[in-house]
């Protein structure tokens, strides 16, 4: 009886397994049928879009459902280990193609000539820490590093302790907050606006030169002076995360207990000894996260170099002479040398972030 019984159990699970597999085999050839024939159907661009939508939403429902039975064919114990990596699988297969696969054909790319044909070896490299416009970017690089970080710090702090104390912090922290949802290429179009320039005599559209020529000053093209333009765009940076920061730090502050306030008020201390010597130490931390968050983000920045000044009148940065390089100049291994260079510069700061959050125990 018992023999009898466990060879039913096992055809149980073999019919299982072969409608899972089965079930596999269909959805493999229903994506590849509706595959081949997106190819042919170029013309009808509307029946093509509706006909992705629901051959790759059939794929996705025939993918879970064959892994689904698949996994339910196997005994419990394996059921147990195979989970995980059914379902989470393709995700991190995905993830791997279009992260990690890029990255190491980037590496592979900047050691090769312009059409990435010839091996060139560190040539390119010797070429970005040489080149003369290279080092511009760099040396730009480090002041938005230096300079746009503390200002966004600075600010962000200043304005999360002040609006936490007015009446109508919530409209404030609104409006300040409000830039955040604009992209750097809209705040670029805006603040062109503000710095438009035109000649001496002629009606002045720009707003900071509106108010220049009103005080009865002469107007300035002010994204052409150097080194003060670089400074001028770094103002755009600033206006768009102070809001970031100002937010971040405002939570963490409120997460302070007021006991302490209170207690510091007791002993004499007036509100810039507060701040100074209890609150801003109470949220050290927070500074620190928030001031390696804008780091990155301005070892990256390019949109809003791109689109002011187009790297132009010594504005260059290290992403603009990744993006000439790559699509005006055609040079393949100069700007994959750059984005390597970026990549490593921004390695660190992500693993210090990391470090931070496993010691706060935010990742268990």
């Amino acid at each position: 009886m018992q023999g009898s019984h466990d060879i039913r159990n096992t055809g149980v699970l073999a019919s299982r397994m072969a409608g899972g597999i089965i079930l596999l085999v269909v959805t493999v050839l229903w994506f590849s049928a509706g595959f081949s024939l997106l190819k042919v159907m170029r013309e009808a661009r509307l029946l093509m879009t509706l006909l992705a939508i629901v051959w790759g939403c059939g794929v996705l429902l025939g993918l879970f459902l064959s892994a689904r039975s698949l996994v339910r064919s196997l005994p419990m114990a394996w059921q147990r280990r195979i989970v995980p990596f059914v379902f989470v699988g393709p995700a991190v297969l995905v993830m791997g193609w279009y992260l990690f696969l890029p990255i190491v054909r980037t590496f592979y790319l900047s050691f090769f000539d312009r059409m990435g044909s010839g091996f060139v070896g560190l040539s390119n490299y010797l070429y970005i820490f040489t080149d003369r416009t290279m080092r511009i970017a760099f040396a730009n690089n480090l002041i938005w590093l230096v300079v746009g970080t503390g200002l966004v710090v600075f600010f962000g702090l200043v304005v999360a302790l002040l609006a936490d104390r007015m009446p109508f912090e919530r409209t404030a922290k609104t409006l300040i907050f409000l830039p955040m949802s604009i992209s750097f290429v809209g705040a670029g179009v805006i603040w062109r606006f503000v710095y438009a320039y035109q000649p001496p005599g002629s009606p002045q559209y720009g707003v900071l030169n509106a108010l220049v020529v009103a005080l009865g000053g002469e107007p300035q093209n002010w994204i052409v002076l150097r080194p003060w333009n670089t400074f001028f765009l770094i103002v755009i940076l600033v206006w768009l995360y102070t809001g970031f920061a100002m937010v971040i730090f405002s939570a963490a502050l409120k997460g302070i207990p007021k006991e302490l306030r209170e207690a510091a008020h007791i002993d004499g201390a007036g509100e810039f000894v507060t701040t100074v010597k209890i609150l801003i130490p109470c949220i050290k931390g927070t500074i620190v996260s928030v001031s390696t968050t804008i780091i990155l983000v301005t070892l990256k920045i390019f949109d809003i170099v791109y689109t002011m000044t187009n790297g132009l009148y010594g504005s260059e940065v290290l992403a603009s002479q990744q993006y000439k390089q790559m699509f005006k100049f055609l040079h393949y291994g100069r700007g994959s040398a750059i984005a390597v260079v970026i990549f490593l510069a921004v390695i660190p700061i992500i693993w210090y972030n990391l470090r931070q959050f496993g010691r706060r125990e935010v990742f268990k």
